[in-house]
């Protein structure tokens, strides 16, 4: 039986993502799965779901929550990071400090100073991660979803530990390229290359034909381009396109967030279009939704077929 010790537990939704993946792929279904979050406010209701799905479906899995990292990653063979430290609170300093400033933010989990303060609060925590297992769990990969990514990664690679940093932004990009261009994702071939958030498709082609020439003529049209005005131009003036939204993309670079005419001209569609501070809000939305409730009491404990996530 495999062991899966996922740190970072609390993540609700992702976590239940995961579980769903890693059971549904073969020779899996046995996995071991120790969820470890600092508090036990969420793990238990990853816990019931689990073991509802597997008594559902008959599968042999293990399911067991701890607020030890230590007990959870005794004797793991892959170990799987989805923390975010600080919570809502660390992250509306993120936005909030720097917008005093005059520097405005959609997302800012990557770079800028939402970037940098957030890195300050996760490497430390990385790196210890890292350390606990060469000794409870030495040969063990690490799969880390933490942003953010580069800079964690940069971490983990003076630990000695294997580890994959991963996201999922190529995948939700290609589901949308496949949209604009009117062909079915598993039809298109790619080549994607980058780092976290900052990926180019360098190649898209369809049984053989280049598909840029249609994509840019899509986003010559209003309808198009007002979907994804950041994205658009910077494919516009550098020939590829990106793998993140606009609203995300647009921090990154220092053309559309720099004053405000830049901000009414390639920011104003609303949340991750390039909404100032959509993902604080969007997760300030969430927590107060779900607040004392189980978001997991009534999800389906079906087999919904593999996500597009790449940790299984």
């Amino acid at each position: 039986m495999m062991k899966v010790a996922i740190i970072g537990a609390g993540s609700i939704v992702f976590c239940k993502t995961l579980l769903l993946d890693i059971v549904q792929t073969p020779g899996l279904e046995q996995t071991e799965f120790a969820l470890m979050a600092p508090s036990r406010r969420h793990t238990p209701q990853v816990e019931a779901f689990a073991r509802r799905l597997f008594a559902a479906n008959g599968l042999p899995a293990q399911v067991h929550v701890t607020t030890s990292q230590q007990d959870a990653l005794r004797g793991a063979d892959f170990v799987i990071a989805t923390f975010q430290i600080g919570g809502l609170a660390a992250y509306e300093a993120d936005y909030d400090i720097p917008m005093r400033y005059g520097v405005d933010q959609c997302i800012g989990d990557s770079l800028g100073p939402g970037g940098v303060f957030r890195a300050q609060r996760v490497i430390p925590v990385a790196v210890r991660l890292a350390e606990e297992m060469t000794t409870l769990c030495p040969g063990a990969t690490l799969l880390n979803y933490v942003n953010p990514m580069a800079p964690v990664c940069w971490a983990l690679g003076s630990t000695g530990v294997p580890f994959v940093g991963l996201c999922h932004g190529v995948q939700t990009t290609m589901d949308l390229i496949a949209g604009y261009v009117g062909v079915p994702k598993a039809e298109i071939d790619f080549v994607c290359a980058g780092i976290n958030h900052m990926a180019w498709f360098l190649n898209l082609e369809h049984r053989g034909e280049d598909l840029y020439p249609l994509l840019r003529q899509r986003f010559e049209q209003p309808e198009y381009y007002a979907n994804d005005k950041v994205r658009g131009e910077v494919m516009r003036h550098f020939g590829y396109f990106m793998t993140e939204s606009s609203g995300h993309l647009s921090e990154y670079l220092p053309y559309f967030r720099k004053n405000q005419r830049a901000l009414d001209a390639y920011c104003d569609e609303p949340e991750f279009g390039g909404e100032s501070g959509a993902a604080l809000k969007w997760g300030q939305r969430v927590a107060a939704r779900y607040e004392g409730r189980d978001m997991l009491a009534d999800e389906p404990v079906t087999l919904p077929g593999r996500s597009i996530e790449y940790g299984s």
